[in-house]
């Protein structure tokens, strides 16, 4: 059987072809949108890449810069930083006990020196333990202090407090 113009199956089978023809079209159509749409997010993504690389720069350099405004120590207060500092480097966290066997001081001097340093600008941090009050320094200050002696120490008064230990 043929196909002709007398084949009353040919308008069915053109319209058939016309329908698949449309949904072909559609079908393509589709493809280009979302092949669009994912070309778009692949360059979002990349620009917020981008973003978040300018933003760990920026912290990274707020916090190098972080710059630290400390009044001058008196020596006694220099002592007692400098016995907080390697009593922490050498077990953590410090008592002011810790520290006044350490420069050969009464408890209670070394609370005045410890509050006196925390009203300078030294950030020094606490936390209770059973009653017992634990001294550390804030790790990026005494990074900083390691490489720059913001405090200009004196190295006298921290050979002093080597030979009391």
């Amino acid at each position: 059987m043929h196909f002709n113009e007398k084949n009353p199956l040919k308008p069915l089978f053109e319209g058939i072809k016309e329908e698949m023809n449309e949904h072909l079209n559609a079908i393509n159509d589709n493809t280009n949108e979302i092949q669009a749409n994912y070309e778009y997010l692949c360059e979002i993504d990349s620009k917020v890449e981008k973003l978040k690389e300018m933003l760990d720069s920026l912290l990274l350099a707020q916090k190098e810069q972080k710059k630290y405004v400390v009044d001058k120590l008196t020596s006694n207060e220099q002592q007692a930083f400098i016995a907080l500092y390697a009593l922490e480097e050498e077990k953590g966290a410090v008592s002011y006990l810790d520290i006044a066997k350490k420069i050969g001081i009464p408890v209670n001097l070394v609370q005045t020196y410890v509050v006196n340093l925390i009203e300078k600008g030294i950030p020094v941090q606490k936390r209770y333990i059973n009653n017992t009050a634990f001294l550390t320094l804030e790790p990026d200050f005494k990074s900083t202090q390691r490489r720059n002696n913001i405090l200009n120490l004196n190295p006298a008064i921290a050979e002093v407090s080597e030979n009391k230990s």
